[in-house]
């Protein structure tokens, strides 16, 4: 019997043992042990779009959520570039996962019901409370979407966004012809040529739309949202303590800058007496080792990537070329609807 057969063998007798035991197969699933062995986080993200996933000329990747691939990897490796990034199209992204072809996508996807109970996956959580809305031409003189009866209408198919436009205006009884693309740089070709008058998609994919034209001052993004877009990270199902090591690297960027701990005050941090501050930074407790990581964890994510406020200013705020406001994706105790449980 060769190598590949007794771990075969050994994995189906696991199965067989925890079914007896009551317990889930899903235990047996070992995502961190694999990501560790291969040396490298592989991370699903947008094939380009401005502000939460694009390629450089140089082949380097920035935006929010590969920010949150290099935050996973900080917390793993201590080494926030030991990431192998696979531009995924919106159609291709949850097969891509699924297929455990990635062990995360990080790709600026809507948590919905139908897709955890028809997909097997899990959404680990929203690191981006978002809307849809259109954009459109100022010169339209539109400045409502109820205005918007009759309208050619761009939209990226397979999204939850071709799905909301039909409901919006099916329910508001108005006229509309859909115009499907396959990726969010034929939707602008599509725009640019004239096929539709609007776009529809999340209003951070419009930001990002209207900065591509040339004449971007000559467009707007109407104000009015159509639908709640809880975007996230997104993983499997059958490992559920990968899960949880997701779920709480997004955690810890909230605490950390909930606590005032940051990459520039990170040494501060680690000198602090201030029983939360220190269970972050790794201190106090055995967090890290519960987790299946070093102690120092958190702390290798806030000085390696930043805390959820420095990935957000860099990639999306005022100070971008975005220049989105936090919005609801502001700390809870400020207005937003960003609320983490605390490390204890």
């Amino acid at each position: 019997m060769n190598r590949f057969s007794i771990g075969t063998a050994a994995a189906s007798l696991l199965a067989a043992t925890l079914l007896t035991a009551g317990l889930p197969v899903s235990a047996a699933a070992a995502t961190l042990d694999d990501v560790k062995a291969r040396g490298k986080l592989v991370c699903g993200v947008n094939q380009g779009l401005p502000g939460f996933g694009a390629q450089s000329s140089d082949g380097a990747w920035t935006g929010f959520d590969v920010d949150f691939c290099r935050a996973v990897a900080a917390a793993i490796f201590a080494d926030p570039d030991k990431v192998e990034y696979v531009p995924l199209s919106a159609e291709a992204r949850f097969a891509a996962l699924a297929d455990g072809d990635i062990d995360l996508l990080s790709r600026n996807s809507t948590w919905t019901m139908g897709r955890e109970t028809e997909l097997g996956l899990t959404f680990v959580g929203v690191t981006y409370y978002d809307g849809q809305g259109f954009l459109l031409p100022r010169s339209a003189n539109v400045f409502s979407s109820f205005e918007l009866d009759g309208s050619k209408v761009c939209v990226l198919s397979g999204t939850t966004s071709e799905a909301n436009l039909t409901d919006y205006f099916t329910a508001n009884n108005m006229a509309y012809q859909a115009v499907l693309t396959d990726s969010p740089e034929a939707t602008l070709a599509a725009y640019r040529k004239g096929d539709c008058n609007v776009i529809t998609s999340d209003m951070s994919q419009l930001y990002a739309d209207r900065l591509e034209l040339d004449d971007a001052d000559e467009h707007l993004v109407l104000a009015d949202a159509i639908s709640k877009e809880p975007l996230g990270p997104v993983v499997r199902q059958d490992d559920p303590k990968w899960a949880t090591l997701v779920r709480w690297v997004y955690f810890a960027l909230l605490d950390a800058e909930e606590l005032g701990v940051a990459s520039d005050t990170i040494d501060d941090a680690l000198a602090s007496k201030k029983p939360d501050v220190r269970r972050l930074v790794g201190t106090e407790g055995n967090f890290g080792e519960q987790l299946g990581l070093s102690n120092s964890w958190a702390a290798d994510v806030v000085r390696l990537v930043g805390n959820y406020a420095e990935i957000y200013e860099r990639n999306l705020g005022t100070g971008s070329p975005l220049g989105i406001p936090r919005g609801m994706n502001q700390l809870w105790n400020r207005g937003g609807l960003q609320y983490p449980p605390p490390i204890r």
